[in-house]
């Protein structure tokens, strides 16, 4: 088809000889279903090239070519002026001056592979015209209504908690198509779908690749497992990244039709708004550095991490409490993933970032690591559990980082998305005693138990989920009859009858002070 075709919603042929009402029949020519039609054009011309665009079911009642001017190559001549005008198909009137299709037409349209229709004596043209003119409006309708749906759908998914491959799905779902978000470096960072053989994901990947030297999208074909052929588009994604540095969408899909290109816009749209402010590469590394640098990391063990760059300016989220000079205060946040991930890595950070309201953001595999400015409240993210420490001055953060590991591990122990470590309340029972003796207390107490920090852990851990060997095991990931051993192996070093109430708030407080 040439490029004087308007993008109208075209008609396959084989709706127009399937219309009950019109009675058409196909009698020479290719024979494919889905050849589409975009006009009805009548023509008596003897030469009807410089009327066409392209794409028409040429119809002609054979008035330019008497019965006996037939015989000879004027039919050949016809058909092949037509195929070089780009027509679908031709439809041949039976009257008024033909009682039969002429043999030397069915025969130059078998040369030419042109379709030919009959159109019977009792079909007039303008009801051939007015079915394809209703089909398209109909099929226009469906896909305005189609496109309305996945914008719909699109734009919900890109509301969830992780909107990029909740995009990809929905995109995938309404193409039937494999969807895969391309890293800077060609990695793919998500993908949602069937996923096709090697051949065309290598394909996809080079058509994505060309992106980085300039243009916005590009095209091609990959055969399938089946041998059906595969519409490949790559897609990049805006911003103000330039061509090496932005991301890309893929697309993999059996087919294509008119309102695909309206759905994968939508989506790339979403997609370029969801990456614009994505954390990548040495940037996430620079920030997991500086979470572990605050928590009293060895310097030297994350000085691999960062790497010299420009300096880049970040605003706490609306409604926090941003960094002051003095340190402000943190919240420190640990967490473990529930299950298996749906995504990792740059996706993950950036879900986790956003969720939580701050860039500061450790992702360890299945372990996270957060530093949340201020006071905000800390809300539970899908797919993690979550142990909240009590908001702490910058010199106090190995201290709120424990306490956000004790919260995470409760949280664990009783199967709830999140705890939170409460602050020791002001008065009591507590502030009646000075804190440098009860800390010489406490660790007088806790002696026996120097250079055994996991009995030291476990007398914590179960003191603090009362008792329970179960939610102790649980977390401390050890089995219930270690927790036993430990705590009667303590309980001997101690000289204490960890049975007595008193025994055990004395140590609870020993534990809080030393």
């Amino acid at each position: 088809m040439n490029d004087r075709v308007p993008p109208t919603a075209p008609v396959p042929l084989a709706t127009l000889l399937g219309h009950p009402a019109l009675g058409l029949r196909q009698v020479a020519g290719a024979r494919e279903a889905d050849t589409p039609v975009y006009f009805v054009h009548t023509s008596e011309m003897e030469d009807p090239v410089p009327y066409l665009l392209g794409g028409e079911l040429l119809l002609s009642a054979g008035v330019h070519c008497p019965e006996a001017a037939g015989a000879g190559t004027y039919w050949d001549r016809y058909v092949a002026r037509t195929v070089q005008a780009g027509a679908a198909a031709l439809g041949f009137g039976i009257a008024p001056v033909h009682d039969t299709v002429p043999r030397a037409l069915v025969e130059a349209c078998d040369r030419h592979g042109l379709p030919l229709v009959e159109v019977p004596r009792q079909t007039t043209f303008t009801a051939v015209a007015s079915a394809v003119w209703d089909a398209m409006a109909e099929r226009r309708h469906h896909e305005l209504r189609s496109v309305t749906e996945a914008q719909q759908s699109l734009a919900t998914a890109a509301a969830r908690p992780h909107p990029v491959p909740a995009v990809l799905r929905q995109l995938g779902q309404h193409l039937g198509a494999w969807t895969v978000l391309y890293g800077p470096d060609g990695a793919e960072l998500a993908a949602a779908g069937p996923r096709p053989d090697r051949p065309a994901r290598t394909a996809l990947g080079a058509l994505a690749a060309r992106l980085r030297s300039g243009p916005s999208s590009a095209a091609g074909r990959a055969a399938g497992a089946d041998g059906e052929e595969l519409q490949l588009t790559a897609y990049g994604l805006g911003g103000p990244a330039g061509p090496e540095d932005r991301l890309a969408l893929g697309v993999c899909a059996p087919r294509r039709d008119g309102a695909d290109g309206a759905i994968v816009g939508v989506a790339v749209v979403l997609l370029s708004l969801l990456t614009a402010r994505r954390v990548v590469g040495a940037e996430a590394e620079r920030t997991a550095a500086l979470v572990r640098l605050m928590l009293g990391a060895d310097p030297a063990r994350v000085a691999g991490l960062l790497s010299p760059s420009p300096g880049q300016a970040g605003t706490p989220p609306e409604g926090r409490s941003g960094t002051r000079e003095d340190g402000g205060l943190w919240t420190v946040v640990h967490g473990r993933r529930r299950g298996r991930g749906r995504d990792d890595g740059l996706l993950a950070t950036a879900a986790l970032a956003a969720g939580l309201g701050t860039p500061l953001v450790d992702l360890d595999g299945d372990a996270l690591c957060a530093l949340v400015p201020g006071e905000g409240a800390v809300r539970a993210q899908p797919g993690w559990t979550l142990g909240v420490g009590a908001p702490v001055a910058a010199a106090e953060l190995p201290r709120g980082g424990a306490d956000a590991a004790r919260a995470l591990r409760r949280a664990v122990a009783g199967r709830v998305p999140l705890v939170r470590h409460g602050p020791s309340r002001a008065g009591g029972v507590v502030s009646l005693v000075d804190p440098a003796e009860a800390g010489a207390h406490g660790r007088a107490l806790l002696a026996p138990l120097d250079g055994a920090p996991a009995l030291l852990e476990t007398v914590r851990v179960w003191l603090s989920l009362h008792g329970s060997w179960d939610r102790t095991a649980v977390a401390l990931e050890v089995h219930r009859n270690t927790v036993r051993q430990r705590i009667a192996r303590a309980e001997a070093l101690l000289d204490v009858d960890l049975g007595d109430a008193d025994v055990r708030m004395e140590l609870w407080f020993a534990l809080k002070w030393a």
